[in-house]
């Protein structure tokens, strides 16, 4: 029986991330062309990726508190207009001849931080909007979106804006933020159910004792934990070795450098399938291998890259790995939505994304230290050897089984009940999924 069609709902949520995607596209390739325009520097150059990755770890446990305490559409439309603010206000300065590199860490650590309640909001909203057995689906269609646009389409109109003006790429992305924000207007209200809003008016508390009660939740799981350690190793690694990439093709595989870009394409298409076939496969292979898989076929893809010299082997290995990923996340994503309760979902997705996003610059820094003294070819061996040993120490309780079993069913509201003028929302349960 095929699957119901996602709400108009959903369709919003997809129309507000599909805008905001567009815009991180274009200024994925709007900013870096902007510093090497302002600067040869290599430490301030290199500051960038500290702007960038900031927020991710100052910001983001409060934004799950917000999460949890505002209305969820309020949060991913304020948080894109603030993004749509503060790239705007940069493309002017800008048109008006004021360059300087302090304005651009300005806006991206601004953007940044935005970015940080806005994912984590939209990361908790559907399954506010749909019931348990359409989240596979649903969050295929986000991440495939995400891929199409991130890859093929943001990063290609953007350097092409920059080259006839620096402010037209940051006008365009400012106004794909706006665009985003009202998108996210048409969604329905989101806010705490009357359930959670009574038991913080009988037991209010703060922020840092909410920042704490969401880690927790998370630290106490041993399910989300190792699921979160798994997608941190798997970053790590390629963090550790996406650097280097460039440098092993068109080194030891004689690549010539106009043929590199299928190095970069061949995955991104590999990340679309693996979200375009989400739906199917996960239910049919089941969560537990496909955890084995996320972290395993990868691994055998830098064991192919370091060892090897054959170009379409490697983009094989590649292809596939991103499908593994890219299934595993969402395997993941679908598990926090349907096992952790609604008032504490904002939390522990943002103590799960501190955990699987802190580790990149940290990886990036393995790599670059290591690199001399192990070579290319030995660093991506290394990393193979590295999510090996990860996925034995990890994926062994993250079975089909457990993951279904950490499942539940009674804590996601449903969608605000029309009653005269207003809506309110009241807690339902959800079907239980089938098997």
């Amino acid at each position: 029986m095929p699957a119901a069609a996602p709400s108009r709902s959903f369709t919003a949520l997809w129309a507000s991330q599909a805008s905001s995607n567009l815009a991180d596209g274009l200024l994925q390739a709007a900013a870096p062309l902007l510093v090497a325009t302002l600067t040869r520097d290599p430490l301030v150059v290199a500051g960038m990726t500290v702007v960038q990755f900031l927020p991710w770890l100052v910001a983001t446990l409060p934004a799950g508190v917000m999460a949890d305490r505002l209305d969820r559409r309020r949060i991913v439309t304020a948080g894109n207009w603030l993004r749509a603010a503060g790239f705007a206000l940069l493309a002017v300065t800008l048109a008006n001849g004021w360059h300087h590199i302090a304005l651009l860490y300005a806006a991206v650590f601004l953007a940044g931080c935005a970015e940080t309640m806005v994912d984590n909001a939209a990361l908790t909203i559907p399954p506010r909007l749909l019931p348990r057995e359409q989240l596979e689906r649903v969050n295929g269609r986000l991440f495939a979106t995400q891929s199409v646009i991130n890859t093929f389409i943001g990063p290609p109109a953007g350097a092409a804006l920059f080259a006839l003006a620096a402010s037209a790429a940051f006008y365009t992305g400012a106004a794909a933020f706006a665009l985003a924000g009202l998108a996210a207007l048409l969604l329905p209200a989101l806010r705490p159910t009357s359930v959670e809003q009574e038991r913080r008016r009988s037991t209010p508390t703060t922020i840092t004792q909410d920042i704490r009660s969401g880690w927790a939740h998370f630290w106490r799981r041993d399910l989300l934990r190792r699921v979160a350690f798994i997608s941190a190793a798997i970053n790590f690694f390629g963090a550790a070795t996406g650097g280097l990439l460039v440098l092993l093709i068109t080194g030891p595989y004689h690549v010539p450098m106009a043929y590199y870009g299928l190095f970069i394409a061949v995955p991104a298409a590999g990340a679309i399938a693996g979200s375009l076939l989400a739906e199917h496969v996960v239910p049919r292979v089941g969560g537990g291998p496909i955890t084995w898989l996320a972290a395993l076929v990868p691994a055998a893809s830098y064991a192919v890259l370091g060892l090897g010299d054959n170009a379409p082997l490697a983009l094989a290995g590649m292809f596939c790995a991103a499908v593994a990923s890219s299934l595993n996340q969402i395997v993941v994503s679908t598990l926090r939505q349907a096992a952790v309760p609604d008032g504490l979902l904002g939390r522990v997705t943002a103590a799960y994304r501190l955990v699987v996003l802190g580790v990149v610059p940290l990886g990036a820094l393995a790599g670059g230290l290591f690199g001399r003294s192990l070579g290319i070819r030995a660093r991506f061996v290394a990393a193979a050897l590295g999510l090996v040993l990860a996925a034995l120490l990890l994926a062994s309780r993250v079975t089909t089984q457990a993951l279904r079993d950490a499942e539940t069913t009674d804590h996601h509201p449903a969608l605000p009940q029309r009653q005269g003028p207003r809506s309110r929302q009241e807690p339902r349960r959800l079907r239980p999924r089938s098997h």
